[in-house]
């Protein structure tokens, strides 16, 4: 019996030739349109770009060195190599015998080069890809001749949340396969997805647990993350096996109907068996024993006390929106108030968020930049890290140096004693907010552009470098292409920070202003303990649709938080609680449009009559009481004197149009 191909079917290593696995990937490199005689592609990305991906990929490549590694002291002399790829089967570095490195070097076995299976037919990187599991392609198996000197063994990395990060594979000469290189492989990347569990997870309430008590601290133990509040995080695949749920199941799963009791009953069974395993009862009456980890994350201000290193779980912020300064970070769900311009946003983040892509955000002055850059955080793997924001705005020229990298003792007048971190180690461990980066001096782009690239902090006035690891999230409302253009920005560094660019609407574009005013309203009520629940009168909000909002957010966050100060005891806000310049800002609207709308009356007589409904409507509340009246609604009694007069038909008919 023959295959499509021309090769008999026959046992190879002990497997029959044309498994279904192999026999689907056939299928889709012949779909793909390559031929078993194609020369396969050995385009390999330039070093600019390779270093972008190796960036992107930086996390799973801090953890699977130091396992490819020892992985290499056990395959020495078989004449094969260790290969890790990104998710697209991108070849991130490859390391083993020399000798047979060389022979890959011919087929492009080397960082840069793609192994998909749209690129070289069926292999064991691409077809684990598109299999998503492990997979051996041994000799003929592989669908372009030129490759069918190799053997292939190659296991999918996935990252605690499930997500297919990379591949790990290892390639010999196909005369010299052993049956124990997949299981070296799997146990490999096993200790890969661990390493990145327990980093991601380290300030959280963990428990590793197995069936039998001997296998705790080995790679068979069960891990599991949970708040402190006891909701599910994640699960490592031994723990998904013991459980016997998939990961998917287990996101509706607490750490109660999963171990049986609550998180303060865990802790305290912790404290009191000092150190000892305990034993906990599975959701289906397994008895396991478990070692339970819960650090609490270190606030904030105890972070500086501590060094820029020690409490990777604190949250620094400054927050740009006056509503978020007391309700500390939200995630992207809270941004998501039904606008399909931000929703498209928020798509394309949640695609990248756990890869440590650089992103950067684009819009006007007070659109919500650091907002965004907060629920990116918070969504993030590494939410449980601090978040540093810095405006390069608003630093002096002078001073900002310091500020981002820190200094020693004595390295310039005014020195703190014993110097100072700067927000770059702050941020180590969690998320970098550079708000503003246009506004960054020109000499300092380079500086930070090193910093990203080697990931390594010198101090001023210091010698030693302090490795740090950060996410990237910048912010600008200028146009820096045109900077390039100008030499005002640096081009190099704009590549490097623009992994992902999105752009938030200004909030005229906006069709969910009532949403976001509401949303607004609500947060300022749980600021500020109002004893009511705040409100906005359907003129007022008319009026709002009408408005520009030249400061975004940042405007009508200000205008809401003073209004809700002033309400009566019904918690409404109404027009007499609105400031005199958002009325300017809306006579400003109706100069400037150049089509306006013929049924509806002039702006400027309708802001005359609302003016006088607020003071009519104050003065009837105040009882007359003129000083009163003017007080509330922030003007002075000379205007109210001006404006008084207003027939009661005019205050109806107003009433009646909805302004």
């Amino acid at each position: 019996m023959r295959n499509d191909i021309g090769h008999d079917v026959a046992a190879v290593g002990g497997a029959v030739w044309l498994t279904p696995l192999i026999c689907d990937s056939h299928e889709r490199s012949e779909a793909f349109g390559l031929t078993t005689s194609s020369r396969p592609d050995y385009d390999v990305l330039p070093a600019s770009e390779l270093n972008l991906k190796l960036e992107q990929s930086r996390v799973l490549y801090a953890h699977a060195m130091p396992v490819m590694a020892t992985l290499r002291e056990q395959i020495l002399n078989t004449q094969s190599m260790i290969v890790l790829t990104n998710a697209d089967g991108l070849v991130l570095h490859s390391t083993g015998d020399d000798d047979f490195l060389k022979r890959a070097e011919k087929v492009a076995l080397r960082p840069g080069a793609n192994w998909a299976e749209d690129r070289q037919g069926t292999n064991a990187i691409g077809t684990a890809i598109a299999e998503r599991c492990p997979t051996v392609v041994h000799g003929d198996q592989h669908y372009l001749a030129a490759n069918r000197f190799l053997t292939c063994s190659s296991v999918p990395i996935l990252d605690p949340y499930g997500e297919l990060i990379g591949v790990l594979d290892v390639t010999g000469d196909h005369r010299s396969y052993h049956q124990h290189t997949m299981a070296l492989a799997k146990m490999s990347v096993q200790m890969i997805e661990n390493h990145l569990f327990a980093s991601i997870f380290s300030e959280t309430l963990r428990i590793r647990f197995h069936g039998r008590p001997e296998f705790l601290g080995t790679l068979m133990e069960g891990m599991v993350a949970f708040t402190s509040d006891g909701r599910f995080l994640s699960a490592n695949r031994s723990a998904q096996f013991q459980l016997g749920l998939p990961l998917t199941a287990l996101r509706a799963h607490t750490l109660a109907s999963l171990f049986g009791l609550p998180c303060s009953q865990l802790i305290d069974r912790m404290s009191n068996n000092q150190g000892q395993p305990i034993p906990l009862c599975l959701h289906d009456g397994v008895v396991v024993s478990a070692n339970v980890e819960y650090r609490r994350q270190a606030a904030a201000t105890d972070f500086a006390d501590r060094g820029p290193r020690a409490a990777p779980g604190a949250t620094m912020r400054a927050a740009s929106g006056s509503f978020a300064r007391c309700s500390g970070l939200s995630g992207l769900n809270s941004l998501d108030t039904g606008d399909p311009q931000v929703a498209v946003v928020i798509a394309k983040i949640r695609r990248v968020i756990k890869r440590d892509i650089p992103i950067l955000i684009n819009g006007e002055t007070g659109t919500g930049k650091e907002l965004l850059a907060q629920a990116i955080h918070q969504d993030s793997p590494r939410a449980s890290g601090p978040f540093v924001a810095v405006n390069c705005a608003s630093i002096p020229e002078t001073l900002i140096e310091s500020e981002l990298f820190g200094y020693e003792e004595g390295a310039f007048t005014g020195a703190r004693r014993k110097g100072a971190s700067g927000k770059l180690l702050q941020a180590d461990g969690g998320t970098l907010f550079l708000d503003e980066i246009g506004d960054m001096p020109y000499a300092l782009q380079a500086r930070l552009l090193r910093v990203l690239q080697e990931r390594l902090v010198n101090p001023l006035g210091s010698t030693k470098s302090i490795p740090v690891d950060v996410a990237i999230v910048c912010a600008t409302h200028r146009d820096l292409r045109e900077m390039i253009a100008e030499h005002r920005f640096r081009e190099d560094l704009y590549y490097r920070l623009n992994g992902l660019v999105v752009k938030l609407p200004p909030l005229r574009e906006r069709s969910d202003l009532t949403a976001v005013a509401q949303q607004m309203l609500r947060q300022e009520a749980r600021c500020n303990a109002h004893g009511v629940n705040l409100s906005i009168a359907p003129d007022v909000m008319r009026l709002f649709a009408q408005c520009r909002w030249p400061g975004n957010f940042r405007q009508l966050g200000n205008l809401l938080r003073t209004a809700a100060a002033m309400v009566e005891p019904d918690g409404q806000i109404t027009t007499e609680h609105l400031p005199d310049d958002f009325f300017d800002d809306l006579r400003c609207c109706s100069n400037t449009q150049r089509t306006p709308v013929k049924a509806a009356p002039a702006t400027e007589p309708i802001l005359q009559e609302v003016t006088a409904i607020a003071i009519t409507r104050a003065l009837e509340r105040h009882r007359g009481n003129v000083s009163a009246a003017a007080r509330a609604l922030g003007i002075s009694r000379n205007t109210i004197y001006r404006k008084v007069v207003v027939p009661r038909a005019v205050i109806d008919t107003v009433g009646e149009s909805g302004y």
